[in-house]
């Protein structure tokens, strides 16, 4: 009981980012994004207060793909974030970042979002994925200052000596071999996290492969265009691939040249993402039986395959283990949390795409019940930049993923991040296929916020 901490305070700040080149996935094209960021200040039982930190791009496109107008979404997206600021300063629970987080996920998120849903209509509700990543900013802020509060890193706080509830408080079981009761976050976390990590890079939809796709219209600011290029720049040795889902033939097109490139430059490893697009397994496994009788040698390079099916797996529970058979499948839209997660693996996924934006306190508890049940571990970005990319990289240090961590906002706003990269260089630059985490403190998320000069916009709120 003497280890609690409760919000007192909450600062909300939004920061416009525009994109270098655009960023197609699925359907959707993307140039700008607002990256929303918060203070949070918490006291703890004994009176003494602490600061934290948390940031996350609000991505329109991958959190609320629909057809209505793009800026109705965003203005929402960022109302919605206003709301949940508010919400959060006046909710006054005490206890550890996660029983914080878990309990206003449980029970204050959805009373907010279907309060600001009833003035917008069903056509236009924001999704509970978009309300996620609205909250997870101020989750994750709580869980740095939380760190911050009793002097050590955040992920040392995640064990019985800070936690007064264990995880059969929040997780279930599925089978009859895995009890939550007396188990901790730390218990499925790596005892010793590396500070290096392979990272993935990611191939947009739109993104050049060779120079007769190039238009004339790509930036000329020093950093590379063409894939071939990025590869010999950064060292890269693992690509994703983001595919179309309704074009079999535009899909397999694609990956087969990337993977010849992959071969001529010694990339190791690929996966493929199609955003949600799929709606028949067939689909999949036609392209993935294809290429391996086509080129072997490019089939065996795919580490495991992202998120075909629709997001909204409970309206769309289709049975994949066809694919899953074929190569390791991972959820990454679908996983809003553990309970997705164990409805997925009843479908056939056995895998899990964490973020750290869909909160941190879903993503330790959706590790955990994935470790728990022998599913896979991957940490993908919503291409985070800035402060966000800590606790992205953090997560997939701690987790224990199949192959290091995704990260993509060097790409595509690489002169976005320029002040968080005089401090901490190795998690801005991709140097030999690696980011380096080495420089984070040991305090919370180990920003090292007060050596960072940025200049924030005003608040929209505190």
């Amino acid at each position: 009981m003497s280890k609690q901490a409760t919000v007192r305070e909450v600062t909300l700040h939004f920061l416009p980012v525009e994109m270098r080149v655009p960023l197609k996935f699925g359907s959707q094209v993307l140039d700008s994004v607002t990256c929303a960021r918060a203070r949070v200040i918490v006291e703890g039982s004994d009176g003494r207060f602490a600061e934290g930190w948390g940031e996350t791009p609000l991505s329109v496109a991958w959190v609320w793909p629909a057809s209505i107008d793009y800026e109705d979404r965003h203005e929402a997206l960022k109302a919605f974030t206003i709301n949940l600021a508010k919400a959060l300063n006046d909710f006054g629970d005490a206890g550890h970042p996660i029983e914080i987080g878990h309990d206003f996920i449980e029970h204050r998120l959805p009373q907010l979002q279907d309060e600001f849903n009833a003035d917008r209509g069903e056509d236009r509700s924001l999704p509970h994925l978009a309300a996620l990543v609205c909250f997870s900013l101020l989750d994750i802020a709580v869980h740095d200052a939380y760190g911050h509060l009793y002097e050590r890193p955040t992920y040392s706080t995640y064990n019985r000596d800070f936690l007064s509830r264990d995880l059969g408080d929040f997780l279930d079981p599925a089978a009859s071999h895995v009890a939550f009761d007396r188990v901790f976050p730390n218990d499925f976390l790596c005892p010793s996290p590396p500070s290096k990590l392979p990272v993935w890079h990611l191939v947009g939809g739109l993104d050049p492969i060779s120079e007769d796709e190039l238009t004339g219209d790509e930036p000329n600011d020093g950093y590379p265009v063409l894939l071939r290029d990025w590869i010999r720049q950064d060292g890269l040795n693992c690509l994703k691939i983001k595919l179309r889902g309704n074009d079999e033939r535009w899909d397999y097109d694609r990956l087969s040249k990337i993977g010849q490139l992959c071969k001529e430059e010694g990339v190791a490893w690929l996966t493929t993402d199609f955003n949600c697009t799929v709606t028949d397994p067939a689909y999949v496994n036609d392209i993935l039986d294809r290429l391996k009788v086509d080129d072997p040698a490019v089939y065996q390079k795919i580490l495991y395959v992202e998120q075909p099916f629709p997001y909204d797996l409970e309206a769309n529970q289709i049975d994949v283990h066809s694919v899953s058979a074929r190569k390791p499948l991972f959820m990454d839209e679908s996983a809003h949390d553990w309970r997705f997660v164990r409805l997925g693996r009843e479908l056939g996924w056995n895998g899990v795409a964490l973020k750290t934006c869909k909160t941190q306190t879903g993503a330790l508890l959706s590790l955990c019940w994935a470790k728990a049940h022998g599913m896979g571990l991957m940490v993908q970005d919503l291409t985070n930049p800035m402060l966000a990319q800590i606790p992205h990289f953090l997560l997939a240090a701690n987790a224990g993923t199949i192959m290091g961590v995704e990260s993509n906002g060097m790409q595509f706003y690489p002169e976005e991040s320029a002040p968080e990269r005089e401090v901490h260089p190795g998690l801005y630059r991709r140097q030999k296929g690696l980011l380096n985490g080495s420089t984070l403190s040991a305090q919370g998320f180990g920003y090292r916020i007060e050596e960072i000069a940025r200049d924030l916009p005003g608040p929209v709120y505190g």
